[in-house]
């Protein structure tokens, strides 16, 4: 086996050891220095739920995660600049021997990016109630202190997207926050425009998505700052940072059919999992379910086969 990789079968990439300097090897991502203001993202095939690793690799998931960013980061290009200077593992700058070694590793899963500064909120958008703002709903009638009307029903399209933001945790559960939370990390100018600027990214990835076969429910975004100016950073409206839905089988008043990681959630709170480490065991249809509905959504959002998509 390759010093490079270390792999659960031929089809995963579970964790990878580059002979450049690791800077974090988080639930799903390797991040690698690439120089004083770069950095390479690997997108493994691991996947987290619950904020805990499972012990199976989803095969081909990190390809579909990071050619899904690499989608979407080219077509909100025109509304916000983002971190990415290549995808292509040829022209990241690396020597012919490196190349030789690990380019067929990196295919198709990793990226060159600047290196920004984090902002210190995750900036999530909900359009639907579902998850946890469904549960928040029950209990107040709203979702993340925004008053809702009265009736909505599980899993509903609210009357406008909302923005409630997220710390970042770096163990547990990241927490929900109000906006002058937010303004208080960050400053009211910023504030103001990761706000409006994740609501427009979200209510463009869902006109887009919807015509495709796809409702957004919710999302994630993560924003940073390179040279004083504003910057998407990180993965773009991936079925790991969103909750995707089939149009074709919506029925609003339960819970809906996935395309995303909520099929392993499901599974998991099944089988009453206490979530915390250690993980069990995915059965085997699980894994393959989760897998096929990754390439769905990069198939349905792109109308290519994974197989076929750029590097």
């Amino acid at each position: 086996m390759s010093a490079a990789v270390r792999a659960k079968n031929a089809e995963t990439v579970w964790e990878t050891h580059l002979p450049l300097p690791l800077l974090s090897r988080g639930k799903v991502r390797d991040i690698y220095s690439a120089g004083d203001d770069k950095l390479l993202i690997v997108t493994t095939d691991r996947l987290s739920a619950f904020d805990v690793v499972l012990p199976n690799p989803i095969p081909v998931k990190g390809k579909v995660l990071n050619q899904i960013s690499l989608f979407w980061f080219r077509r909100f290009k025109r509304l916000v600049p983002n971190h990415l200077v290549t995808s292509e593992v040829g022209r990241m700058g690396f020597d012919r021997d490196f190349l030789k070694r690990h380019a067929k590793i990196l295919e198709g899963r990793s990226a060159l990016v600047h290196r920004a500064r984090p902002l210190s909120v995750e900036c999530v958008v909900r359009g639907f109630l579902a998850g946890s703002g469904w549960k928040d709903y029950q209990k107040t009638g709203g979702v993340c202190g925004h008053a809702l009307p009265a009736g909505l029903g599980q899993c509903g399209e609210l009357p406008r997207p909302i923005f409630t933001p997220a710390t970042k945790a770096t163990t547990g559960h990241d927490i929900n926050i109000d906006f002058d939370e937010t303004v208080k990390r960050e400053g009211k100018k910023i504030a103001a425009k990761i706000r409006d600027l994740s609501i427009r990214l979200y209510r463009e990835g869902v006109r887009y998505a919807r015509a495709r076969g796809i409702l957004i429910a919710d999302t994630k975004f993560e924003f940073g700052l390179l040279d004083g100016r504003l910057i998407l950073i990180d993965e773009v409206l991936t079925p790991d940072s969103s909750r995707f839905w089939p149009v074709e089988k919506y029925r609003p008043g339960q819970d809906q059919p996935s395309l995303d990681k909520q099929i392993v959630r499901n599974y998991l709170l099944g089988i009453r999992w206490n979530q915390t480490p250690p993980a069990p065991e995915l059965p085997a249809e699980i894994v393959r379910k989760t897998s096929r509905a990754y390439q769905d959504v990069y198939k349905r959002l792109t109308g290519k086969n994974l197989s076929r998509a750029p590097g």
